[in-house]
């Protein structure tokens, strides 16, 4: 493929991809009350990331970033939590991209990257806002908390992540999937 035509079509399949995102995140399957929910909107980003690698990855994740920060409705507390659970956060799917080709092994960095973001945000950012009971449990500590709220929504996205990737792999779409079609 010509340089210029794999660069054109690097930078068309990010703008598809991260518009694929944002229009995912308006379709939640759960949604948690005080932030973060269960869809599909990681799924082109990480995508994107096995297919042209760490590079574009990032740059991608972090124009996905950006945009949910803006349209995710104001669900922070302050510049801190902006940063960490919109900029950072959303960023670091971009680790997926050092897993070239490898969707598995991507997903789960970029869906445990995300979690620790949150994790660590929740803990000290959030922490004030701790309930004293959660899941039917007495609440004792922010970290304890933030564990199980972020995981709470983490989990399963990973999860439903992971089983439409095996999905796919099976496919006919595995070449796209993992890039082959760029060879």
């Amino acid at each position: 493929m010509e340089k210029s035509h794999r660069k054109v079509r690097m930078l068309t399949e990010g703008a598809v991809c991260i518009a694929l995102a944002e229009i995912l995140s308006f379709l939640p399957l759960y949604k948690m009350p005080w932030g973060g929910s269960v869809d599909l909107a990681m799924l082109p980003i990480i995508l994107y990331c096995v297919r042209w690698g760490f590079g574009p990855g990032i740059v991608a994740s972090f124009a996905h970033a950006v945009l949910q920060m803006l349209f995710e409705g104001g669900i922070a507390i302050g510049w801190q939590s902006i940063i960490g659970d919109f900029i950072v956060a959303y960023t670091v799917l971009g680790l997926a991209g050092l897993f070239k080709g490898k969707y598995f092994s991507a997903t789960v960095v970029a869906c445990a990257a995300r979690f620790l973001v949150h994790y660590v945000v929740g803990a000290t950012v959030w922490a004030e806002y701790m309930p004293e009971t959660f899941f039917n449990m007495t609440m004792t500590t922010p970290w304890f908390y933030s564990a199980l709220y972020n995981g709470a929504y983490m989990l399963p996205d990973c999860l439903i992540l992971l089983v439409i990737g095996a999905i796919l792999l099976k496919t006919p779409a595995k070449k796209y999937v993992t890039g082959q079609d760029l060879a």
